[in-house]
């Protein structure tokens, strides 16, 4: 009995492979649509239209305008078992488009009160391609799943439009996990930077937690020849930024965990001969640990307003706190990395640092067990530093991970269901 189960998941496996590799020019053409006409979070119109368009034809239960913009399509398979999610996001960047492609962006709009281009330089018109792929293969063997799948197309992931909620945080809060109730879910993410047919993951923290601050220096105007007869904010603001250095030098236990305080504008008087009353600053935080982050909430507050007293103005400072910790779930993560490494080669699947980068797929694990990796998107052989980071403007892919990325969430899912089944069965449920 267990050789005939055994056979069957084999011939399974083989079967999408397959499938997933017939569809290589397919993903490719639809990943390099969604490229050239790329669109922001919570705009992401177009796209969506085409990812629900794709899941009714392939006979999907098709939910749409979940979080805004977002698609969710329901496989249910011909047997019972657990409930998977696999998740990709949806949205582009203000970014003008450098890299000269024949399916280069040359979409403009108006961001920030800036003219600016719309581009894919984080990889997720790839993630939209890869999972819709994924989508076919599942839907071609759905008879045999041993589960019901929920594909996520998620909008807004780089964060929602000024005055609007959007994203992971939104779709969970609309009961994306709900109806039918999730069991797991699993995503990926490109790198540039990482050579194709190469993933990376990481059990526990592996993205930081994001939160933004804002510091409002208040001081008193005056003429800029006769400055003791003011109070200086941008003076001021200058010892508050070297300030604020001091707390992850000196109040965090580095060793533990990596964090990040930075600066990252200043916005402050008007001509070269008036001290003026007011400036403004605005940064991020990244921390991977939970005690770390309240120190450093704290730390921030405490240094700006003292700063500020020494000095004879006053801070205002605000803190918001953005997306939490990307967090594998270690148990799920021993259990699937198995999967990865049948799929990819033992030899190609690697532990990563964390990174003090962030994603919002950390709002589904925080409900549910998720597992996030990283897949390879440099052409092999090209050196790190010659390949362009995410979020610039000479951002690029290699199209010839997609395959891969597309049998990793297969497997992923096929695996999860059986291995979840063989315990129920074990445990009488």
């Amino acid at each position: 009995m267990a050789q005939t189960v055994n056979a069957q998941q084999t011939s399974l496996s083989a079967r999408m492979d397959k499938t997933a590799e017939g569809l290589e020019k397919k993903v490719v053409a639809w990943r390099r649509d969604f490229h050239q006409y790329p669109e922001l979070g919570n705009r992401e119109f177009r796209t969506a239209g085409k990812v629900a368009a794709h899941l009714q034809a392939l006979g999907m239960e098709v939910k749409t305008g979940i979080g805004k913009t977002g698609v969710v399509g329901i496989l249910r398979g011909g047997k019972p078992g657990p409930v998977v999610a696999l998740r990709a996001d949806m949205d582009g960047l203000p970014v003008t488009e450098r890299v000269d492609l024949p399916f280069k962006s040359e979409v403009r709009t108006e961001y920030n009160n800036q003219q600016t281009g719309i581009m894919h330089a984080c990889g997720h018109d790839s993630h939209v391609a890869m999972l819709m792929g994924a989508a076919e293969v599942l839907a071609s063997v759905k008879n045999e799943l041993h589960g019901t799948v929920k594909f996520i197309f998620q909008p807004a992931e780089e964060g929602a439009p000024q005055g609007e909620e959007g994203g992971a945080y939104l779709m969970v809060k609309e009961g994306v996990l709900d109806n039918p109730k999730v069991d797991a879910i699993f995503g990926l993410h490109i790198n540039s930077q990482t050579e194709v047919g190469t993933i990376k993951y990481r059990p526990g923290a592996t993205m930081a937690a994001v939160d933004q601050f804002a510091i409002k220096l208040k001081g008193k105007q005056t003429h800029g020849a006769s400055p003791w007869s003011g109070v200086d904010p941008i003076v001021t603001a200058s010892q508050v930024v070297m300030g604020l250095q001091t707390i992850v030098s000196r109040n965090l236990p580095l060793t533990e965990n990596a964090a990040v305080v930075t600066v990252g504008a200043i916005h402050g008087g008007i001509r070269q001969n008036i001290i003026p009353e007011e400036v403004n600053m605005i940064g991020t935080i990244r921390s991977l640990d939970n005690s770390m982050q309240k120190t450093i909430h704290r730390r921030i507050n405490e240094v700006a307003t003292n700063i500020a007293e020494s000095a004879g103005a006053q801070a205002d400072v605000k803190i918001d706190i953005m997306y939490p910790v990307t967090y594998n779930d270690p148990k799920l993560t021993d259990q699937m990395v198995p999967t990865l490494e049948a799929v990819a080669g033992k030899n190609n699947v690697r532990i990563t640092p964390a990174q003090t980068g962030a994603e919002d797929f950390s709002f589904y694990q925080q409900k549910v067990p998720g597992f996030f990796y990283f897949l390879g998107g440099m052409t092999k052989g090209k050196k790190v530093e010659e390949a362009a980071p995410h979020h610039t403007p000479d951002f690029q892919i290699d199209e010839s991970c997609f395959v891969l990325g597309m049998k990793t969430l297969c497997h992923l899912t096929v695996d999860y269901m059986s291995q979840t089944g063989k315990v129920a069965a074990v445990s009488g449920k």
